[in-house]
């Protein structure tokens, strides 16, 4: 007989509410992207829709409301955003003393949230405790302070009493804002880009603090633009225009702190090192406090409601589960704050989530701390609530957050804050070694009790099969096991339908016959025959412990050790248990340790930051050289960055916080900030210097005096704009106050640096040549040098004395510029030879990332590449070749210059013994006047002869000046061709004789003239390049070296093996590069032997060119011999005569004035074409010397 009812299915979960009465449960899962508190919204307007569909005693009411926590978060941020805003305007009113600049710079903060939210609306930044959490108005108004600061200082400085006119107010708006528009800029443009790296996080880390960075660059944008266009524009409108010249409280303010400031800057500057000294010192110090400080991965967020895990032993029934959950709920709300308890046992709601029946988590949700009446903190009201809770026996308790807790499993696999991981093979081995670890957490301060995986100890019936007896009954193990399934665990046997329901139709034993191993002992089992016989018969069952759960991370079995961090930081603790599992337990081959949770979280964020923060200070001095374009300088502001590091440090000591990702984003924000007010002080300094101000003394002092109002103000807005963030306590506040607090200790210290330590290091800087002692120079000794000096001048101002051409030519090759400028090319040339064996470029590349996991791996290559061999010796005969053309361009320059020098020597020669020839005709008609004169006054002559005399000699003097402003240009050139400023005389040696050439010449002499010489080595240099181009166009080698890390599980030996980021795995590469066009190649070589040919063409024509004038030149020559040795052995005799006769006739009375000056005029035409003679010989000779390379 069956019993035919309604069953159900095996239950495996249970939910209680408040400890009276089971429930059902259900999680709405958001989908991603979508806008938390919309979503929860639509799901209230439905529920009174589903409601109704409800039987009337089943009633939906939410426990677990996402929005209340997301609500109390933004309230936070209102509350902070508008209390730092009060702050920062009240500071700015009083740091002013104008009420109207004050409200100026205010109004730059409304309008640049707005143009925030703008963007955040355009990229989809939602507005969360994140994302508007590190706004900080005081570095919003920064630029506007400065703007506005440096505005009032300039219409302070006016003398006028007169009321300024609006164009006037303009103008005097924009002179003082020119002046500092580019410290105020760059300023804000370095805290712009110091958030940019933090864009670069991944992961947690990435979507907490992007949409911060986000979210204040855009702000500080909006800052940027307002305070260069809006700012200037409302002080030159609402300003006052009439200047008030009395003191404001402001003023007192600022003469107090003057007052006070400027002697202990004056006391500081006379100890400058010793201080330096002692900051740097301070600096290592806060570094090791740094290294001590600990470490956690964020802080915890306090929810407002409780989530306890609580344990059962091994095995333990659902019903018992349900009982005690029930129990613990009723003594849970026993207590006044609590609101309501929801426990949900067994198979939770989320996939990724198995839970056993004997694991419950409860729920607990509170009543606003407004409502509690016991006076307990949150901390206080869990320790109670688990004092109380120690009374149910044998029960583990552990304590979390509902949110805080789901979050670590889904993202890291556990419930607990860190987990020891142990990787193995063996269940048994993992578990034994598991109680070994868990132990020795136990002894680790600041660790709670650990909760241990339990992966065994789970009680079952095993039956196990006796095959012998199967045999011989003629039963089959797969019927014997359907056998066993239908019986205890039911078989759907049909289906039935009942309208659009469908029911399958399950059959199985009664419970009253599946209660015990008995009922299993006592199963039939039909047989081959047809009778049934006991299961007993032909099976052994009995009761077994069995694994209760097997867990696998990337494939490779695990055992968990949970725990959670109390009173101490998670990095601490962690790196205190690594030490004494290091030194306590020995794992077996095959068997290794892994750390998880936040830990791991903590590590990877670590490990970005550590690139991201490098990259910001990168960043930010790089920006600062562009500013200033100044190492120095730019290094002098960037010692405000350790500085602030100090104050960083220093206030998360002092407020017991260890170091975490919210104070890593607070530091690099903090060194953005530090660097603005260095920015402003040393703009000013160099302002100053402009002005005139050459005494760095003096400069420091008034700058410091000018700047001290900004600098304080913008420390103070900046630090106290963030002062409700680090003292708030509401919620979400716990993630806000490391950040807030490092920012404000650190600027605390960065102005102390800024007024104190900034100026002593200008000071150093730029005196430093004037801390060296000067030696002292005694009278005595200056007039010994004085003396030296002249007599060197008198030496260098004597007169050379050139003998022969030779001597122009060796002072000319010497001294001219040219040629030393060959020389250099020459050697420019003969530098090049080291680049013959150059290689390309040693590539090292950089990978990090997630390029082959999720895991953040990191990959340096290093690569050559190799030419093909043959390129090296073809670039070494190609520099050989462009040297040697480099020396016989220099031989042409050589060979012109010797051409010009002797052209203008011999011209020199010519003018001089024509000017002596011009000389003796001058007295010979002055001879001849004094003669006509004699005859005049005794009546043999007329008046006409003087004057005829007198004009002839009129025209010998003219020669002569002529002659003179020749020789004095020609003493010009070769001055100048000689490259020097001294006088020179050409010594006369005898008779002025022309140059001769005793060798006989030939065309072949012309193959030597360095122009062709020239233009074949320019064919010689084409080859060479072609060869060279041709190298390039064979193969190149490459050969590489990669070491990376590859973090996760590697097969090795068979056995899997974890590798962390510390295991590197090595290759080498080796690779050909062919090239693919070579028809390029082909193209640059056939370009190269035109040219080659072009150039021997060339020199072809040049060398037939040359030849042709080197004959003309001979004829030429032979020419001017000729004429030459008629004037000397025919002319000049004939004319020496002709004038003694002459002179002796007119004296006599023979010949008339007539005659004589007609024998007068032809000697003198003989004697001045036979020194012409010689200088066109000489010319000829010159020339042929040219052609021949003399």
């Amino acid at each position: 007989m069956a019993d035919v009812r309604f069953g159900n299915a095996v239950r495996y979960g249970a939910m209680t509410y408040n400890g009276e009465v089971d429930a059902v449960g259900g999680v709405v899962m958001m989908l991603k992207g979508e806008n938390a508190n919309n979503v929860v919204e639509r799901i209230k307007e439905k529920l009174p829709t589903i409601q109704k569909s409800l039987p009337e005693d089943v009633v939906i009411e939410p426990y677990l409301d996402r929005t209340d926590l997301v609500g109390r978060a933004m309230s936070t941020v209102e509350k902070n955003l508008i209390e730092g805003a009060l702050i920062v305007i009240f500071v700015l009113v009083i740091f002013l003393g104008n009420f109207r600049a004050g409200l100026i710079v205010a109004s730059a903060i409304p309008l640049a949230m707005l143009f925030a939210l703008a963007l955040m609306n355009v990229f989809g930044v939602s507005a969360n405790l994140m994302s508007l959490g590190a706004i900080d108005f005081g570095l919003i108004v920064d630029g506007a302070v400065i703007i506005v600061e440096a505005t009032l200082h300039h219409l302070g400085l006016r003398k006028s009493t007169q009321k300024l006119t609006q164009q006037e107010m303009d103008n005097e708006v924009f002179t003082s804002a020119s002046k500092i528009r580019s410290s105020a800029a760059f300023g804000e443009i370095i805290i712009l880009i110091v958030y940019i790296p933090i864009l670069t996080l991944v992961g947690v880390e990435g979507k907490m603090f992007r949409p911060m960075a986000q979210t204040v660059g855009f702000a500080i944008f909006g800052a940027l633009i307002l305070s260069l266009t809006y700012i200037p524009m409302m002080c030159a409108l609402f300003l006052s225009k009439k200047p008030v010249h009395k003191e404001t409280i402001s003023d007192r303010m600022m003469n107090w702190l003057q007052r006070k400031y400027q002697p202990l800057l004056e006391k500081a500057i006379r100890i400058k090192y010793w201080l330096v000294g002692i900051t740097v010192a301070i600096f290592a110090f806060s570094l090791f406090l740094f290294s001590r400080m600990g470490g956690e991965f964020i802080p915890q967020l306090q929810e407002g409601d409780f989530a306890f895990h609580c344990i059962l032993p091994q095995g333990s029934s659902l019903s018992q589960s349900i009982e005690t959950s029930m129990q613990a709920s009723r003594i849970i709300k026993e207590f006044d704050e609590v609101k309501m308890v929801v426990g949900k046992t067994g198979a939770a709601e989320v996939p990724t989530d198995p839970m056993p029946p004997e694991a419950t988590d409860m729920m607990i949700l509170l009543k606003p701390q407004s409502e509690w009446k016991s006076g307990r903190t949150y901390d206080e009201l869990a320790d109670a609530i688990n004092e109380k809770l120690e009374a149910i026996p044998g029960v583990f308790f552990e304590k979390n957050q509902p949110i805080q807790m789901r979050f670590n499993e889904l993202m890291t696999g556990i419930r607990q804050d860190v987990a020891v991981k142990i990787f193995g093979e063996n269940l048994d081995t993992l578990a034994l070694n598991a109680d070994k670890v868990s132990k020795v957490i136990q002894t680790v301060e600041g660790a709670t009790a650990p909760q241990v995986e339990r992966v065994s100890g789970l009680p079952q019936i095993n039956v196990e099969y006796d095959r012998t007896r199967l045999a011989n009954y003629g039963i089959n193990v797969e019927d014997v096991n359907n056998v066993v399934s239908t019986a205890f665990a039911g078989k759907s046997a049909g289906v039935v339908f009942e309208n659009e329901r469908r029911f399958d139709l399950v059959v199985r034993l009664d419970s009253i016959h599946r209660s015990s191993i008995e009922d299993v002992n006592n199963l039939m089992i039909p047989t081959s025959t047809g009778n049934q016989i006991p299961l007993s018969q032909v099976a052994t069952i009995d009761y077994k412990l069995g694994p209760a759960q097997i867990s696998r991370e990337a494939g490779k079995r695990r055992i968990v050790i949970g725990f959670n961090v109390a009173g101490r930081d998670v990095q601490s603790v962690v790196e205190e248990i690594q030490q004494k599992l290091n030194a306590q337990i020995k794992l077996p081959p095959g068997y290794y340790f892994t750390y998880g949770g936040q830990f791991e979280n903590l590590k990877e964020a670590s490990n970005r930051l550590m690139i991201a923060v490098p990259i910001s200070l990168l960043l930010i001095f790089v920006l600062l050289y562009f500013t200033f374009h100044s190492f120095k300088q730019a290094g002098l502001i960037f010692t405000a960055i350790p500085m602030s590091a100090i104050g960083g440090v220093l206030a998360l000591m002092l407020r017991g916080m260890p170091f975490s990702i919210s104070a890593g984003i607070g530091f690099i924000a903090l060194f953005g900030v530090a660097v603005l007010n260095g920015i402003v002080l040393i703009g000013t300094f160099n302002q100053l210097e402009k002005e005139g101000i050459k005494d760095v003394f003096k400069r420091v002092i008034e700058g410091t005096k000018i700047r001290l109002r900004p600098v304080l103000m913008t420390a103070t807005v900046a630090s106290l704009g963030f002062l409700p963030m680090a003292l708030s306590s509401s919620a979400g506040a716990e993630v806000q106050k490391p950040l807030a607090t490092v920012v404000i200790g650190g600027l605390i210290t960065a102005t102390f640096l800024t007024l104190f330590v900034l100026p002593l290091l200008y000071i150093i800087f730029n005196s430093k040549i004037n801390l060296k002692r000067k030696p002292k120079v005694k009278p005595i000794a200056t007039i010994i040098v004085l003396l030296l000096s002249l007599t060197g001048f008198t030496a260098n101002a004597q007169t050379q004395h050139l003998s022969s051409v030779d001597d122009a030519i060796n002072i000319a090759l010497q001294n001219n510029q040219a040629i030393k400028a060959s020389d250099l090319e020459i050697d420019a040339s003969k530098a090049l030879k080291k680049t013959a064996g150059e290689l390309p470029k040693l590539d090292i590349n950089a990978q990090l990332g997630q390029y082959n996991s999720t895991k953040f791996d990191q990959s340096f290559q290093v690569s050559q590449t190799i030419p093909f061999p043959s390129l090296f010796g073809a670039k070494k005969e190609l520099i050989n070749a462009e040297i040697k053309g480099k020396e016989i361009q220099k031989s042409l320059s050589v060979l012109e210059l010797k051409n010009q020098v002797r052209t203008y020597y011999y011209q020199i020669l010519y003018l001089q013994h024509n000017q002596k020839q011009l000389q003796q005709l001058d007295s010979l008609y002055g001879d001849f006047i004094g003669i006509a004169k004699l005859r005049y006054k005794t009546g043999d002559t007329k008046k006409v002869d003087i004057s005829t005399a007198e004009a002839k000699k009129g025209e010998i003097n003219l020669l002569l000046k002529q002659n003179e402003v020749l020789l004095n240009n020609a003493v010009a050139n070769l001055k100048t061709l000689m490259n020097t400023k001294d006088d020179f005389t050409i010594v006369e040696n005898g008779i002025f004789q022309p140059l001769q050439i005793s060798n006989l010449l030939d065309n072949e002499a012309v193959a030597n003239h360095p122009a062709i010489q020239s233009l074949y080595q320019d064919a010689i240099i084409a080859e060479q390049t072609k060869k060279v181009e041709r190298s390039q166009g064979l193969p190149d080698f490459t050969i590489g070296y990669v070491n990376q890390s590859l973090i996760g599980f590697q097969t090795v030996n068979g056995a899997e093996k974890y590798f962390n980021s510390g295991n590197r795995f090595n290759s080498v590469n080796i690779g050909v590069a062919i090239p693919i066009t070579y028809g390029a190649t082909k193209a640059r070589i056939k370009s190269l032997d035109y040219r080659k040919q072009a150039a021997e063409a060339n020199a072809q024509q040049q060398q037939r060119t040359l030849a042709t004038q080197m004959q003309n030149a001979l004829l030429q020559y032979q020419q001017d011999m000729k004429q030459f040795n008629y004037f000397q052995q025919e002319a000049l005799p004939n004319a020496k005569e002709i004038v003694s006769a002459a002179q002796l006739g007119y004296k006599t009375g023979d010949i008339g004035y007539v005659e004589y000056l007609f024998a007068l005029q032809t000697a003198t035409d003989i004697q001045l074409n036979y020194l012409k003679s010689i200088q066109q010989v000489n010319q000829s000779v010159i020339n042929i010397y040219s052609f021949i390379n003399q």
